[in-house]
């Protein structure tokens, strides 16, 4: 994808990207989690290490972006302020970064819009040259957000701005480590020639951001050829190619989480009349907010990929429902009939964005930049459109299109089947429908916990130990019927569904974990885990994602209950069983000791495999000497 992404970026003349986003998507309430990859570090990580790798060998510049800690704002509201301490800092927020910036050698890297604990990202002499720079050794530069430079001023209050102080936001950047600055602003940059003169700024300073962005510049050759765009008569070959749109439906089927499959309702057969119901269901494309004026209007909707799949073979109603906006219910009429001549009914609801003109223009939309949210339930009709449905007797799938975990329980339980879809590429309905018809067999697997409660937050599943100290939990049933507990009174404070999951048309069954030495020392690279993984279902080739997971059983900080280290991706023939094994580096299972230095200490660590981070079928224990 990133090789790909690339190619039409050259093709245009464009070398350099806004991307990846290693931010974690620890906060659901704020918009911009639909741009995340996970909650979890590591698995941010290493996608921002591969999509860095990817546009950088096609030369180019990839920029990894929010530095750092930026997506838990106070409130869930965008820019704002975030709470945490150093160990936090390096524990959970550091660590995809410098996965993605110094292990794949991005080029560049943006500073995010907040503060942590008190400090501008912008002007963070600790984050932006002791860390990245001293203890990282990063040698290229560092770019402000749209905007993000008079924030020093406007919004903090460290300088005056009314007017914007120029010269205090300009050396106050310059001096903490931000090299170059996005427009968007009021180009406080200016001021160098005269803060320079004045004595006000070092011009070893200056010198020393304009090398960082001219190293840039050297390694990608762009002095010998400025210029890199493909000649016109050409883009039809390098831009939406063949390859790409294979390559955007592949990614987009892969991605797409089996939640619920009762009675093996899924897959269907084409030969079912089909009924497609809602708002997400067709008209639009339901991208994220970061796409072109009117992306929107292009590509494969959930009906059309339906009606693509099964040709003349059945018949597909089609009926809206409502608007996703709106609580209006007067299209339910129309919808419960078309339910009605059919087998079977996908019903598609969920969250949307707008594409950056309308995104703001203030066009209503519940995720995206600046579109944070207090509720995570659905919107409007939406909700009562499914019960409507499901009310009808016919088997009712429902397919959440989102940009964000979705909070409506009841759904689980009171439809046939539940099918999570983010955001999608442009291939989104063929790929819906590839999983829907069985085409390819489900493989996805949740990046992101998903609350029964917009109060339950924050769920991320590697909370610190003591944390989620379960009691027994209350419950408010539909006939009124209240039970009362303590974690929570009306409520569990467990997820909905957890980091990991994802169910598959076919079932599987895991081995004894084993690991190649039991005892090692701090200084051993790896440790290498190894199961059995068999796929039982006696026709259809299966894909398991198998995870391991690292537990510190005695360490001298308080650590998260456990952390992803190491997963793999595996096609399984139906009936057999494939060896799985998954490296874990030593380096990897470190902690922050009360020092504030990286030790791997010695002690029992226990090893969790399994299907998911709540999904555990085998464990193990190896010793650090």
């Amino acid at each position: 994808m990133a090789e790909i992404t690339a190619q039409e970026a050259l093709a245009l003349g464009v070398n350099q990207l806004f991307a990846p986003v290693v931010d974690l998507a620890r906060e659901p309430r704020f918009g911009r989690v639909e741009e995340t990859f996970s909650e979890d570090a590591f698995l941010a990580g290493e996608i921002g290490y591969s999509y860095v790798k990817g546009v950088q060998g096609k030369n180019v510049s990839a920029m990894v972006k929010h530095f750092a800690g930026f997506s838990a704002p106070e409130q869930g509201l965008n820019t704002g302020p975030v709470h945490g301490g150093e160990r936090e800092l390096r524990t959970t927020w550091l660590p995809p970064f410098k996965r993605a910036i110094i292990d794949a050698g991005a080029w560049s890297i943006m500073a995010a819009y907040h503060s942590y604990d008190g400090i501008p990202a912008v002007s963070d002499y600790h984050t932006l040259t002791e860390i990245l720079r001293e203890e990282w050794g990063y040698e290229y530069f560092v770019m402000t957000d749209a905007g993000g430079s008079d924030r020093v001023c406007s919004y903090f209050h460290l300088c005056e701005s009314d007017p914007i102080d120029m010269g205090a936001v300009t050396t106050q950047l310059l001096n903490a480590g931000t090299d170059v600055e996005m427009g968007g602003g009021s180009f406080n940059f200016q001021k160098i020639p005269e803060l320079v003169k004045s004595g006000k700024l070092d011009i070893k300073v200056v010198d020393t951001a304009v090398s960082r962005l001219l190293r840039v510049k050297f390694e990608m050759g762009l002095f010998e050829n400025p210029y890199p765009a493909a000649p016109q008569n050409e883009w039809h070959k390098l831009i939406n190619s063949p390859e790409a749109v294979k390559v955007a439906r592949d990614l987009d089927k892969e991605s797409i989480i089996l939640l619920e499959n009762h009675d093996d309702i899924l897959p269907l057969k084409k030969s079912s009349n089909i009924a497609v119901i809602g708002p997400m269901a067709q008209g639009y494309m339901n991208y994220g907010d970061y796409v072109v004026y009117k992306s929107q209007y292009r590509g494969v909707t959930p009906l059309d990929g339906i009606k693509a799949a099964v040709g003349d073979n059945a018949k597909v109603n089609y009926a809206q429902g409502c608007e996703r906006w709106s609580n209006d219910q007067s299209g339910f009429e129309e919808a419960i009939e078309a339910a009605k001549k059919s087998d079977v009914a996908v019903v598609v609801v969920g969250t949307w964005s707008r594409d950056q003109k309308e995104l703001w223009a203030g066009v209503n939309a519940t995720t995206g930049e600046h579109v944070d949210t207090d509720d995570l339930s659905l919107v409007g009709a939406q909700g009562p459109l499914i019960k409507a449905i499901a009310d009808t007797g016919v088997p009712t799938i429902v397919v959440l299109s989102s940009g964000k975990p979705i909070t409506d329980t009841w759904i689980s339980n009171s439809t046939a089947a539940l099918v999570q879809q983010f955001y999608p590429s442009e291939e989104g309905g063929n790929a819906l429908a590839d999983v829907l018809f069985g085409d390819y067999n489900p493989s996805g697997k949740l990046s992101v916990s998903f609350p029964r409660y917009v109060g339950d937050l924050p769920i991320f599943y590697d909370y610190l130990n003591s944390g989620r100290s379960m009691g027994d939990v209350g419950h408010r049933y539909g006939n009124g019927t209240l039970v009362f507990g303590h974690s929570y009174v009306l409520g569990d404070a467990s997820p909905w569904y957890p980091f990991g999951h994802g169910k598959s048309y076919s079932t599987f069954k895991y081995g004894t974990v084993k690991l190649d030495k039991s005892k090692i020392s701090a200084s051993e690279k790896t440790v290498t885990v190894s199961v059995d993984v068999t796929n039982t279902h006696a026709t259809r080739e299966g894909t398991e994602v198998v995870q391991v997971y690292i537990k510190d059983d005695i360490a001298s900080v308080v650590v998260p209950n456990r952390q992803l280290k190491g997963f793999k991706k595996v096609v399984i023939p139906a009936g057999k069983t494939t060896t799985v094994k998954i490296p874990i580096k030593i380096e990897d299972i470190g902690l922050w000791n009360t020092r504030m230095k990286y030790v791997v200490e010695p002690g029992r660590f226990t090893v969790l495999v399994g299907s998911s981070s709540e999904d555990i079928r085998g464990n193990a224990t190896f010793i650090v000497q």
